[in-house]
């Protein structure tokens, strides 16, 4: 029984830190797509272009 117990809480640690991985590359792409984002804002408001490419007026 003792043995069952502790690859049952290997399992669960497995999938724990599985999830953890998961989130962390959620979070980097994330961070990544918003970064690039605010790079290219600054650029073209210092260039004095739009950010998405469309004509407003």
């Amino acid at each position: 029984m003792d043995v069952l117990k502790i690859k049952g809480k290997g399992i669960k640690q497995m999938t724990l830190i599985q999830k953890r991985i998961f989130i962390l590359i959620v979070v980097i792409i994330i961070a990544a797509v918003l970064g690039r984002l605010a790079v290219r804002a600054v650029l073209n408001f210092m260039l004095g272009g739009t950010l998405f490419g469309g004509n407003f007026l």
